[in-house]
């Protein structure tokens, strides 16, 4: 008896799993929209977008859907890919600067659990995530049990003794070989010195699902003993980093500012510069020449600059963002692979500029070339995670068949007025990642 309970129970399993796995997926038909495909200036008009599932079916005129679809009336609105953001921090976005005195693994937790679904809101679907400890939140959201963006993780920020990322206070030093501080226990830095070591910790991030590695290879703004002259790893400790990253079929990207420094890097093989508004011609034309990514940000000392509580971190924010208009402007004429991204963190307030960050292209860019470069063309850059991107079944940042159903609508014309992404809780009607609708004012 006892065995044919058992049986039957294990039948009815099988019979569910079996049924929820013939389940039809979910059709969505949006009519009436003006579409940005990501690419196209050209708006294609009064088309309609049928979705099945989490990708995009079909797009033209007078499609139709089943009685079981959901009809989504876009009244002439304009429809969007959903935006990226190639430098973003999910574990940092809202935390305050004293976590690093204060904080624990918990808080980082939290609030990034917290701060994912405004991230999704503000209409950014994807965030390549430049270090941090998210690899649990990335797996939560794809799970369906937290609302947020795609999430390409980079791991814990990778750092030399009294790099950029090196968050030890004075009195901790000397380090006592084989300690590890609390941030590095919980995997949100890694500090390493030396070709081994190096190659130690990147084998480590991609062992925990990093889909590229972020190393400072220059001095910073926020932290406290690293002047941005500095240049941090030698020429043998990133190519071995680089070396890793080759073995694993994809990159590393540097935080870095200055000239010297990047030509270090260039010639390592780093793949992306995040940041780098300190830089020349040269050292953009060498990067144009190696196909690296000018991965920076339209950060200015003006009524959104960030307010550091150390002065010195308020010198050198002032000292990096007078080089933004230059190294923008130099780019575009070299016609060096650009992506946009925020670097937005210490609080919520300041992670709510997202969209406005993005608005604020328009002083280098067209609307379009702004519009293109949040999406098609930052997806075009997260490429270079090749098979460690996490997200394959179809292309990101695009509005076209086959594509994944990350759509906005929007009420007006980004491409004529950019400022509407600013305000995202008024300008975005209907958000949807992944072919799932989170929020619809339309109805």
């Amino acid at each position: 008896m006892k065995f044919i309970k058992i049986t039957f129970t294990l039948a009815l399993v099988l019979f569910s799993l079996t049924v929820f796995s013939q389940e039809e997926p979910s059709i969505v038909l949006i009519k009436n929209a003006n579409v940005f495909d990501g690419v196209n200036e050209q708006l294609q008009e009064g088309v309609d977008i049928l979705i099945e599932g989490n990708l995009v079916k079909s797009i033209g005129k007078n499609l139709s859907a089943g009685n079981d679809a959901t009809i989504i009336d876009a009244g002439g609105k304009t429809i969007i890919p959903g935006l990226i953001d190639v430098h973003w921090h999910m574990a940092l976005a809202e935390l305050p600067m004293t976590f690093v005195l204060s904080g624990d693994a918990f808080e980082v937790g939290i609030r990034s659990t917290l701060a994912s679904p405004k991230t999704l809101m503000r209409g950014f679907t994807t965030v390549r995530d430049m270090g941090g400890t998210v690899f649990s939140l990335k797996k939560l959201i794809d799970e369906g049990l937290v609302v947020g963006p795609r999430i390409l993780p980079s791991g814990p920020m990778i750092s030399q003794t009294g790099g950029h990322f090196d968050y030890r206070l004075p009195n901790q030093i000397p380090d006592k070989i084989g300690n590890m501080t609390y941030w590095e226990e919980v995997g949100m830095t890694a500090i390493a010195d030396g070709v081994s070591e190096v190659r130690k910790r990147s084998r480590e991030a991609f062992m925990l699902g990093a889909t590229q590695i972020k190393i400072a290879g220059g001095g910073g703004v926020a932290s406290s003993y690293d002047p941005i002259d500095v240049r941090q790893y030698s020429l043998e400790e990133m190519e071995a980093i680089v070396d890793v990253a080759k073995s694993y079929n994809s990159y590393v990207g540097a935080h870095i500012f200055t000239d010297d420094a990047i030509q270090i890097a260039v010639k390592a093989g780093v793949k992306s510069i995040e940041h780098g508004m300190l830089m020349g011609r040269e050292t953009l034309q060498m990067m144009k020449d190696n196909e690296v990514w000018l991965s920076t940000q339209p950060i200015l000392n003006d009524e959104d600059a960030d307010k550091f509580p150390n002065p010195e971190s308020n010198r050198k924010f002032a000292e990096v963002t007078k080089g933004t208009d230059n190294v923008y402007q130099l780019a575009k004429e070299i016609g060096v692979n650009m992506a946009f991204g925020t670097d937005l963190f210490m609080g919520a307030e300041n992670a709510a500029k997202q969209g406005k960050l993005l608005a604020k292209l328009t002083r280098w860019f067209t609307p379009y070339e702004a519009l293109k470069m949040a999406t098609s063309e930052n997806a075009r850059m997260l490429e270079l995670s090749g098979p460690r991107h996490p997200y394959k079944e179809g292309p990101l940042g695009v509005v076209k068949e086959g594509a994944y159903a990350d759509l906005i609508i929007v009420d007006g014309n980004p491409l004529e007025d950019l400022s509407l992404v600013a305000d995202p809780d008024k300008n975005f009607m209907v958000i949807m990642k992944d072919g799932k609708i989170y929020k619809n004012t339309l109805e």
